[in-house]
């Protein structure tokens, strides 16, 4: 008999172990998730989060797994606050979708210990998460979309062989929209290009800023993974598309639904998988300070047909083979 109840003991530890595979499967894990804004890009890296995260066994209301979602709707408050609320609940891992989730999220956790793992985050050293992108040591790490700068200024030289200036609208309290407007603004001259850049601070400003960079005689647009901006495309667009000025994304997404004629494009499905990973790594028992920050730089240029003929360009030669996304 001693023996029977010894093996069923065992038997229940083993089972209770196995729970939500991780980690912490005996207290049931807590994840929570912050995204910052509803849109497309953002929408596609919770996608691929919550694939790795499900693949990995960690499914919401499955062996003790919770995860709870919160979207900041744009909001610097709700972020902050929804930051706050997943440290007084005590969560176990948070996950930030873009810069000014993440820096809340770290700023709100880091005292508490729980480690952060942020997605789409284009200068994690700009904004204070890591120390390095080798060698993190804060509680934070991550995924990093890297923009291929030298890719996109080529594709718009192609397009529009004779323009001059590229217009920026960037909102001024995002660090990954600095960092992306000093590197254009490093290289654009190499394409014969000159950026005029226009600083936002928010949705209420977009209107004006675009109705400034027109009025300042630019070409065509260049639009960062500005959460700001993109939140708010449509009014960007409303402006561009009578000027018969051309916007050109920095991801798919915006050549998909909001008028963006072509893009040198990351994948930010697998941007937000690799995050997923990530973090299921770290509820593994990985060492979130030491876990270098995955920088995504593959990207493969996409077009529209449809919004090109709104501004009667062409497909260019040396894009016949580049994919066309409706």
């Amino acid at each position: 008999m001693k023996k029977i109840i010894a093996l069923l003991l065992a038997l229940t530890l083993v089972l209770s172990l196995a729970a939500c595979g991780g980690k912490k499967e005996e207290k049931g894990v807590k994840i929570g998730i912050l995204q910052f804004a509803p849109h497309a890009s953002l929408d596609n890296c919770y996608n691929g989060i919550m694939k790795a995260l499900n693949e990995k066994g960690y499914v919401d209301g499955q062996n003790g797994c919770t995860i709870e979602f919160i979207n900041g709707q744009g909001e610097g408050e709700t972020n902050q606050l929804a930051a706050q609320n997943f440290v007084n609940k005590g969560f176990d891992i948070i996950i930030a979708i873009a810069t000014p989730s993440a820096m809340p999220c770290y700023a709100a956790a880091k005292e508490a210990g729980i480690p952060v793992i942020f997605s789409a985050v284009s200068d994690p050293l700009g904004a204070g998460l890591v120390q390095s992108l080798e060698n993190p040591q804060t509680g934070a790490t991550g995924t990093s979309d890297s923009l291929n700068y030298t890719a996109q200024l080529e594709l718009i030289r192609a397009f529009q062989p004779e323009a001059k200036n590229i217009g920026i609208l960037y909102t001024t309290s995002e660090a990954n929209s600095l960092a992306q407007l000093k590197k254009y603004q490093e290289l654009a001259g190499n394409y014969g290009f000159e950026i005029k850049a226009q600083g936002i601070t928010d949705a209420s400003e977009v209107a004006s800023g675009i109705a400034s960079l027109i009025a300042s005689g630019i070409d065509c647009v260049c639009n960062l993974t500005d959460n700001n901006v993109v939140n708010n495309f449509s009014v960007v667009t409303a402006a561009t598309d009578p000027a018969g000025i051309p916007c050109y994304g920095s991801e798919e997404e915006q050549v998909a639904q909001y008028g963006c004629v072509a893009s040198e494009t990351l994948d930010y499905v697998a941007l937000g998988y690799q995050t997923g990973l990530m973090a299921a790594e770290v509820l593994g028992g990985a060492d979130v300070k030491t876990m270098a920050v995955y920088i995504v730089s593959d990207s493969e240029p996409v077009f529209s047909s449809a919004n090109m003929a709104k501004f009667g360009l062409s497909l260019p030669d040396a894009y016949k083979d580049a994919r066309e996304v409706k």
